[in-house]
Parts: structure tokens; C-alpha cells; sequence
């Protein structure tokens, strides 16, 4: 009991949706992942005016949001562990590490929820073994401090030019999600299918956890409002999008468009009229 009183500020009152914009990507140390948030303060600000459900940031960036005055900002989710297998090409030695003391950094700084990954990659059982120990470490915290727990199931290929991408199998993503779940996830964040309306079946493996869908790689903003509609049709509670809102032209306007969406069943052409009004 009482991790669900924080998960009450994740989660929009009237929709029961959440919008949660990454901005945690600096922290696996890739170069391409800092386009758009090479300034952090301005970003956070620019996001806190915007006003998306909650900003997921590392633990050296989160005093960026909560610093800022008034109840209103975005909830905090703050990321719990760092991975370099983003990388092209790859390093030679793979890692996953969490912070040892990730809860109580999350408690002092009034997060709704810490984050870690579930990575399964190929022939790489050992980083998965250390996903598996790093959420069963941070299940028991997340329950002695009442924290609810999000696991990011992320299931990955190789992209034959020697680095890793997402996979959309559905049946790849479907068993990541019920072993995070297994191991007591509270919220997970996970892929789109490939197709996606096969998205339900990752939902029916969350097993009554809330489901945020990841955002990937920047698309173009038909295809990012399209493939939202069709997730949430398929049950997804929310979204957790980074590059396709802050590497925006507006990341405040894609932030509201997406909003409307979620919280006011906006649809995907509504979302666009709302750009093309804000652009005129």
C-alpha cells in the first residue's frame, strides 16, 4: 500500500493517461542522443511550460524540475540505470549499472517512480541476469519506501551495421513484458509492435500493470499522432516519447497536440490541426 498514492500524480485525474517526455538520454553517454537537450535548463523549461504529465530524468538533472516553483510542474520519473548499448559501432565490453541507493534518491526528490531497464539482447544473456538482479533489488526498496516500480522491457536486434535496434516482434516483446511483470513491475514502458495492432497482446501481458508505449526514433509528425491513436485503441495508458518531442521544431506544441490526445480523445488529425493553427 501507498505506492499508488503516487502513481495518482503520474496519471491524469480525468483521462487516467500519462504523457511522460524522456529527457534522460545523456546519460548513455551517445552523442547523437544530446540533439536537443544540449541545454538542459532550457529544455526542462521549455517542457515545465508545456505541461506533459511527467519528465523522466536522471538523478543529476531531476533538480532542474523539481527546483522549479508551484504545484503545477510535471511528475518526476527518475532513471535508475545506465547502459552503453546504444553505441554504433559497439564497445567490446557491454554494461548495465544502477545506482545502489536509487530509491532513496528517488524519495528525496519527491519522484512518482523510479525507472530501469529489461534488456534482451542477442547473445548476450549476462546483461539480461544483471537487468533481473538490478529490479529485484530495486522491487524490495520500491516496497520498503512505498515507490512505484516502471520496467522498460527492451527487447533488441542486430542492425548489421554493428549496433543494436529495436525489435518489434510481438512475441519477443510479450514474454519480456511478463517476466518484467514477474518481477513486479508496477508500470511497464514498452515497444510498439510490429504491426501495431498486435500492441493488445503486450497489454494482456502486463497482467492489469499500466502499459506506456516508448516513442523510438524521430518520425515525422503524421506518423508520430497515427501510431499514438493506434496504440492507444490497442489499451496502451500513456506514452513515453524523448526524441520526437524534444527534437521538435515546437517541442511545447507536439507536448500540447499530444495531450489533447490523451486527455481529451483528441484525434490524430484534430492533433494535427492544432500544429498547422499554431505554425500559421
Amino acid at each position: 500500500m501507498g505506492a499508488e498514492y503516487r502513481l495518482n500524480r503520474l496519471f491524469n485525474a480525468r483521462s487516467g493517461r500519462c504523457l511522460d517526455v524522456a529527457v534522460d538520454h545523456g546519460f548513455f553517454g551517445e552523442p547523437s542522443f544530446l540533439i536537443g537537450i544540449e541545454d538542459m535548463p532550457r529544455a526542462v523549461r521549455l517542457l515545465v511550460d508545456a505541461g506533459p504529465d511527467a519528465i523522466q530524468l536522471t538523478p543529476g538533472q531531476a533538480p532542474l524540475l523539481q527546483s522549479c516553483p508551484g504545484r503545477d510542474k510535471p511528475a518526476l520519473v527518475l532513471r535508475t540505470d545506465v547502459a552503453n548499448v546504444y553505441g554504433r559501432p559497439l564497445d567490446r565490453h557491454l554494461f548495465s549499472r544502477h545506482f545502489p541507493d536509487a530509491v532513496e534518491q528517488a524519495v528525496r526528490l519527491d519522484a512518482v517512480a523510479v525507472v530501469a531497464n529489461l534488456l534482451h539482447l542477442p547473445s548476450r544473456p549476462n546483461l539480461r541476469e544483471r537487468c533481473i538482479e538490478a529490479v529485484m533489488h530495486l522491487r524490495a526498496a520500491c516496497t520498503a519506501f512505498a515507490m512505484p516500480l516502471m520496467v522498460e522491457p527492451l527487447v533488441m536486434r542486430d542492425d548489421g551495421e554493428a549496433g543494436y535496434a529495436v525489435d518489434g516482434d510481438p512475441v519477443r516483446i510479450v514474454s519480456l513484458v511478463r517476466q518484467a511483470r514477474e518481477l513486479g513491475a508496477d508500470v511497464i514502458k514498452a515497444d510498439p509492435t510490429t504491426p501495431v495492432d498486435q500492441f493488445h497482446r503486450v497489454v494482456e501481458a502486463a497482467g492489469g500493470a499500466p502499459v506506456l508505449a516508448r516513442g523510438g526514433g524521430k518520425v515525422d509528425d503524421a506518423d508520430l499522432l497515427n501510431r499514438t491513436a493506434a496504440l492507444l485503441e490497442q489499451g496502451a495508458s500513456g506514452i513515453v516519447y524523448g526524441r520526437n518531442i524534444i527534437q521538435h521544431r515546437s517541442p511545447g506544441l507536439i507536448t500540447r497536440a499530444l495531450m489533447a490526445m490523451l486527455h481529451d480523445s483528441a484525434s490524430p488529425g484534430e492533433a494535427l490541426g492544432l500544429l498547422a493553427a499554431s505554425d500559421a
